[in-house]
């Protein structure tokens, strides 16, 4: 538990940067959260079909481990977030995670850029099922499988 909290802390100079941070409480429905403008900030939206959405992001400092590779929890980021686009209908509520499986196959370096998609693999009722696959853009190795499945309201019939 001592290794924990010592690799936890901050030194004086991160503890300072911290410091100067200002965060406003986000309102539901009023633009993008601290959250994620953090971790999404630079995607580009390149193509949009029904059940297809293709985005390219660049790797910025920010999203990286110590070791200078992109965080695994910045790419799971990306499978919950691009997975969820794929099935959200504009005027009804996000839909819910309900599950997701990630496959790690490779690693991906500051300024790498990257070619994420997202395809629905089905629908039944409110629950939606996606693939996600994050690959690098320049080499087209694959850094991420993941799959996600999600919960929410359909559109009315009537």
């Amino acid at each position: 538990m001592e290794r924990v909290k010592q690799f936890l802390e901050l030194n004086k100079e991160e503890a300072e940067s911290a410091s100067r941070l200002t965060i406003h409480p986000h309102r539901v429905g009023s633009g993008s959260s601290f959250y994620e403008d953090f971790s999404l900030r630079g995607i580009r939206v390149d193509r949009v079909e029904p059940g297809f959405v293709s985005c390219t992001f660049k790797i910025p400092p920010r999203l990286t481990d110590k070791n200078g590779n992109f965080a695994t929890g910045a790419v799971a980021n990306l499978v919950d977030e691009v997975g969820g686009a794929v099935v959200h209908v504009e005027g009804l509520p996000m839909n819910v995670s309900v599950d997701m499986s990630i496959s790690f196959l490779g690693t991906a370096k500051i300024n790498d850029e990257l070619e994420i998609t997202s395809k629905v693999l089905g629908q039944r009722g409110g629950y939606s099922g996606t693939i996600v696959l994050v690959r690098n853009k320049a080499t087209g190795e694959l850094i991420a499988e993941g799959r996600h499945s999600l919960f929410g309201r359909r559109p009315s019939k009537l």
